[in-house]
């Protein structure tokens, strides 16, 4: 069994390295993330690949990087996909690990596109009630950052806080506490699954309707 992560510099793919590591150790062989190749930076979450590269020294695992263009087509995104695929394939991995939580849609997807390619999918940390999930990463030292917010949903004012029982009391009605539903996106600094911690902090908000993003950096003496 060799198992790729798909790893998106937050909580959930992090948490799911974590069960991985418990359940298959030494399992877990490689992260592969996405990055939007026009400002060399996560897709999404938009961490800086320093702080991505940090995170795969901390885990012990080497990187594996999707460049995808911006804007990125539907098209583009699974070809290149497609060729990490191919490539993983090669090289005998035979898993892909998410961390998805309960959105039946990406699941699907996901399954979708890897049938018939010779990986299967896995997705350790599935159907955990939310609530439940983000109380205990926080309860075994998951520690995080808001790197993203939708602001349709959540005020801005929470771009860059740490992820903890206080942002977590605070967060509106309706709000998923792991933020599945996209009102949220984290950066993971420490953890079970780390050998350590990453001292990184809030700099410059960049806001682009109806999102605002938290440049997080490493803090220097």
């Amino acid at each position: 069994m060799k198992i790729l992560l798909s790893w998106s510099s937050g909580k959930d793919s992090a948490w799911a390295l974590h069960v991985l590591n418990r359940q298959f150790p030494g399992a877990v062989a490689a992260l592969l993330t996405t990055v939007n190749e026009a400002v060399d930076r996560v897709a999404m979450h938009a961490v800086r690949r320093d702080v991505l590269a940090a995170q795969a020294h901390m885990a012990g695992l080497p990187l594996r990087i999707v460049a995808i263009p911006h804007p990125c087509s539907n098209e583009d995104y699974e070809a290149r996909m497609a060729t990490a695929v191919a490539s993983a394939l090669a090289d005998g991995f035979t898993h892909v690990a998410f961390g998805d939580l309960f959105l039946e849609d990406v699941r699907r997807y996901r399954e979708e596109r890897l049938a018939g390619t010779g990986l299967e999918p896995l997705f350790p940390v599935w159907g955990v009630p939310t609530a439940h999930l983000a109380e205990e990463m926080i309860a075994h030292g998951l520690q995080a950052r808001l790197s993203c917010v939708d602001t349709r949903v959540l005020d801005s004012r929470f771009a860059g806080r740490v992820f903890d029982r206080s942002l977590l009391n605070e967060l509106p009605p309706g709000v998923d506490p792991c933020g599945e539903n996209g009102e949220f996106h984290t950066c993971v600094t420490a953890g079970p699954m780390f050998t350590g911690a990453l001292d990184l902090q809030p700099g410059e908000i960049v806001t682009r309707e109806p999102f605002v993003w938290a440049d997080l950096n490493f803090r220097h003496a």
